[in-house]
């Protein structure tokens, strides 16, 4: 006698109540295995792979890819066991649950091989729940993109980014047939974008020319009547919407200042050109200037550790942390997403900046776990990237410090006591003023000046 097993959204972890679907894995009729994954999820940290904790045939999906749906709410249906003995998988029996709590992301278990079943093939009244098999809904293919389109539409879409879907959905696009200018052949917005322009070009080129009355006199203008303005909402959910509910908690809550200071940092592109320059079959990767500054930060908290710090509100205390979990910001097209590494204090510029990078590729490629997300004490948020010269970060909440870095450009500066032309850039460091005064932060940001003007100071600590 079989059993229909629902299986919902389970608690993602950090505090996360909802996820977009953004894939199906599996569909009506699959069969699938214990801990396979069935569908893909954004929530507002991270992409994340659910694996269904059942083994049997799928009866039943709850939601369109592009919902959202709360923790808790059913995501899909699986007759365990039948009539004529147990729901075979490659050959072997499939237990009914692997007990697995899932929390983040999958189980790491290798998904089988699928095989559908036909939904009348499951005999038997459900034990659990009665539920009615539904066959997916037919989809009208839709017209192909004029533009970057390859007669080739079959296999995965190379496409990571929900917002790149959502658009492609918007204006009916079939991803599948768009060539992608990203690495590896993957879909960017722009390409979307660039499809879209293409596709409304032609309509317009196409289009029937409006007939003109032979009852107006000739000299009559034709009037042009411009289309009524109206006003754009954009929902703040997923990322956004995370992003808007921690800087309007650190605001709230935190009692936050600001000081700022100019640096000569010649010697330390000086200093990195050496490191990146040596060559040999010793050579590591190259070094970057983020690497730098980060492990610049890890020397200054090791003399500063009240910036290394929460506070606890409820106990009224100043918690110090032991560790030093160095976030930096990374914009993404998903938007602005801070990846943690861990254990910065134990590294040094090379470690450091290896993590960096590969943290990176997973932002841009929309696979950062929660994990990657969370736990971070202190924050390091290069904006010079944008071409600007300083700002006044707002915390990352619940840390107690965020040191902001602007361009490096060649500007005239005194040196040695005469005016050069030196590599200068704007450091600037948002505190907690519950954790210290102005001394103690005005001294960390003094360090690391001096650290960025003069590098072989790290040697002490290196």
């Amino acid at each position: 006698m079989p059993q229909v097993l629902e299986f919902k959204l389970p608690d993602l972890g950090e505090g996360l109540t909802e996820a977009e679907i953004v894939r199906w894995l599996v569909e009506v009729g699959d069969v699938v295995a214990v801990d396979q994954p069935v569908v893909e999820v954004e929530t507002a940290k991270a992409m994340v792979e659910v694996p269904c904790p059942y083994g049997g045939v799928v009866t039943a999906r709850f939601g369109e890819e592009g919902a959202e749906l709360p923790v808790g709410a059913p995501l899909l249906t699986v007759a365990v066991g039948s009539t004529a003995g147990d729901v075979v998988v490659d050959g072997a029996a499939e237990a009914e649950s692997s007990g697995n709590v899932l929390v983040g992301y999958g189980t790491g278990a290798p998904a089988a091989r699928r095989r559908r079943v036909r939904p009348e093939a499951i005999s038997g009244t459900p034990a659990v729940m009665p539920v009615a098999v539904q066959p997916p809904a037919p989809v009208a293919a839709p017209e192909p993109a004029p533009a970057t389109v390859r007669s080739e539409v079959a296999g995965p879409v190379a496409v990571v980014s929900p917002l790149v879907r959502k658009l492609a959905r918007q204006h009916d696009l079939d991803l599948r047939r768009l060539t992608g200018s990203g690495r590896d052949g993957l879909i960017l917005r722009a390409d979307v974008e660039s499809a879209i322009n293409a596709a409304a070009r032609v309509t317009v080129e196409t289009a029937p020319a409006p007939a003109l009355s032979t009852h107006a006199p000739a000299s009559a203008p034709l009037s042009v009547q411009a289309p009524a303005s109206a006003e754009e909402r954009i929902p703040l959910r997923g990322v956004r919407g995370a992003v808007a509910d921690k800087l309007s908690r650190s605001r709230r809550e935190i009692p936050d200042a600001t000081c700022w200071v100019d640096a000569d940092a010649t010697e330390l592109m000086a200093a990195r050109a050496v490191m990146n320059g040596s060559g040999g079959p010793a050579a590591g990767p190259k070094v970057s200037v983020l690497a730098l500054l980060a492990r610049i930060c890890t020397a200054a908290l090791a003399r500063f550790p009240e910036l290394n710090s929460t506070v606890d509100l409820d106990a009224r205390e100043i918690v110090r942390l032991p560790e030093v979990h160095l976030g930096f910001a990374a914009q993404t097209e998903r938007g602005l997403v801070v990846p943690v590494v861990r254990g910065a204090q134990a590294r040094n510029a090379e470690s450091i900046g290896a993590e960096i990078g590969r943290l990176t590729e997973a932002a841009r490629t929309g696979t950062l776990t929660p994990a990657d997300l969370t736990g971070g004490t202190f924050t390091l948020n290069n904006y010079g990237v944008f071409g600007v010269d300083g700002s006044t970060p707002i915390i990352n909440h619940p840390e107690a410090a965020m040191l902001g870095v602007g361009r490096i450009v060649a500007k005239p500066w005194v040196h040695q006591d005469e005016l050069a032309v030196r590599q200068v850039v704007q450091l600037s460091l948002t505190f907690d003023h519950r954790v210290c005064d102005g001394g103690t932060a005005g001294g960390f940001l003094r360090y690391v000046a001096d650290c960025v003007e003069q590098p072989a100071l790290l040697l002490r600590t290196l």
